[in-house]
């Protein structure tokens, strides 16, 4: 039960990892991300409507995407839509959306400097249509601009009609943790809805691979289709307000759960007596303060089924990614004090006093 604690807690308490990331995407775009071999990403979009008074009711629309990578820059997943458009016309008999999609980065990487290109083939089996996406984006230093065309066999809540979709977007981080965004899609011909737009504050959550935002739209899914037409009833142009979370889910670092306790890895040489032991337990290390002589060593035993480091502040080398298991030993020649984090969890801090 432990171990399950503790690698549950891994999963929001880890270094920034390569996943989807809110600050190089709008909120109705798909953008041109495909997540890594082994990594499954979960998102989790909320968007709700208060009515008028006196009632103020509150209607939620909630979006989930899946997606699986694959390797070689191809991914597969699904969305889940509720109260999608989808199911309003046509005698859709649910208003529950399921995207199946797949998509492949043709060029480039997002985030990085210049072009991506992915194309995403799909499935929306509420409207029983073929859809597809050709996604770009160019980002140079802060800036991301988006493009997407869109085309679907049969448009939402329509029977059975041919449609084109256009969309486009930006992206300005204002700084390593905050970016804006902003994006415009709609179907081309004939128009039967309104266009569908959104503006969001976009937040990476420091020391982890967590992207969060708040968001304003009038689209009510994230589906091709649910992001090419906005909500409007009877005329109106209501706004939808909400949030979007991001959740890379590593599935390298669920294999202690499957493979039990890996063989101990002995990383450093002593060169010295180790004159003290310290466990990385729990995500911190235990005795956070230690008093040596100088000549002696420090050994660390890494108790978690996570990788930890022990990095010094100062000028003083470091140890590599310790993998669960595995200790590190670290002599010190000169007089003082040594203080240290983990990397990957720079709340573990410690120190090492050398008389």
């Amino acid at each position: 039960m432990k171990r399950v604690s503790l690698a549950l807690v891994a999963l929001v308490a880890v270094a920034p990892l390569r996943a989807q990331s809110l600050l190089y995407r709008g909120p109705n775009m798909g953008g041109t991300w495909v997540p890594d071999a082994a990594v499954v990403q979960f998102n989790f979009l909320h968007r709700f409507y208060v009515t008028p008074g006196p009632a103020h009711g509150v209607i939620n629309y909630p979006t989930f995407t899946l997606a699986a990578g694959l390797g070689h820059d191809v991914s597969f997943g699904g969305r889940f839509a509720t109260k999608s458009l989808v199911g309003i016309g046509a005698g859709a008999q649910s208003t529950n959306e399921t995207e199946l999609f797949a998509r492949w980065r043709a060029v480039g990487t997002e985030g990085r400097d210049g072009f991506s290109v992915a194309i995403t083939p799909a499935y929306n089996l509420l409207a029983k249509s073929i859809d597809g996406e050709v996604a770009a984006a160019w980002t140079r230093g802060a800036v991301t601009l988006e493009g997407a065309a869109r085309g679907v066999s049969r448009e939402l809540g329509t029977p059975g009609r041919r449609q084109v979709a256009l969309a486009g977007g930006f992206v300005g981080r204002l700084t390593r943790y905050i970016a804006v965004s902003g994006d415009l899609g709609s179907f081309m011909a004939p128009v039967d809805g309104r266009a569908a737009w959104s503006v969001a504050l976009n937040l990476l959550i420091p020391g982890s691979p967590h992207t969060f935002s708040f968001q304003a739209s009038n689209a009510t899914s994230a589906t091709i289709q649910g992001a090419s037409v906005g909500y409007a009833p009877a005329g109106s142009n209501q706004i939808l307000y909400g949030f979007e979370f991001t959740i890379p889910l590593h599935l390298k670092r669920f294999a202690p759960w499957f493979h039990g306790s890996p063989k101990p890895v002995a990383l450093g040489a002593p060169g010295g007596a180790v004159a003290a032991e310290i466990d990385m337990a729990a995500i911190k290390f235990a005795g956070e303060s230690i008093t040596i002589s100088a000549g002696q060593a420090v050994r660390w035993t890494n108790r978690d089924p996570l990788e930890h480091t022990v990095t010094f502040d100062g000028a003083e080398a470091g140890s590599p990614p310790i993998p669960p298991n595995g200790t590190y030993v670290h002599r010190f020649d000169k007089p003082g004090t040594y203080t240290y984090h983990c990397t990957p969890h720079p709340f573990m801090k410690g120190v090492v006093v050398v008389k």
